[in-house]
C-alpha cells in the first residue's frame, strides 16, 4: 500500500511540473519542551495541498491512500469550499489531483 505522504509528494511534483503553485499543509497539535500543546491554527478538515491554478482560481486536494476514509469534517471543509467557487476534491494519485485541478 502506497503511503499518504508519497502520494502527496507525487501530487505536488506533477501540479508544478504542470505549471501550478501548489502548498503543502501541516495541520495538527505538537507537544513542546515544557509540556504545553502548540496548535497550528488550522482548523479541523483543511485539506492537505492547496494552491492556485496558472489562471489564479484556488484548488484544495486532500489526498489519501487506497483505502484512507474522509474524516466529517474534511468532508465538510471540501463541500464550503465547492460553494463558495473553489476547486476541491479528494485524490488518490496524481491523476486525481490533475482532474480536480482542472475542473
Amino acid at each position: 500500500m502506497t503511503t499518504e505522504s508519497l502520494i502527496q509528494n507525487q501530487i505536488r511534483v506533477g501540479l508544478s511540473k504542470a505549471g501550478h503553485t501548489v502548498f503543502r499543509v501541516n495541520v495538527g497539535k505538537v507537544r513542546t519542551a515544557d509540556g504545553r500543546y502548540f496548535d497550528t491554527g488550522l482548523h479541523k478538515g483543511f485539506s492537505d495541498l492547496f494552491g492556485f491554478r496558472q489562471d489564479g482560481r484556488i484548488f484544495f486536494i486532500e489526498v489519501k491512500n487506497e483505502t484512507g476514509k474522509l474524516r466529517p469534517e474534511q468532508k465538510i471543509f471540501i463541500e464550503q469550499m465547492r460553494k463558495r467557487g473553489a476547486l476541491a476534491g479528494v485524490a488518490r494519485s496524481v491523476e486525481d489531483a490533475m482532474e480536480i485541478v482542472n475542473g
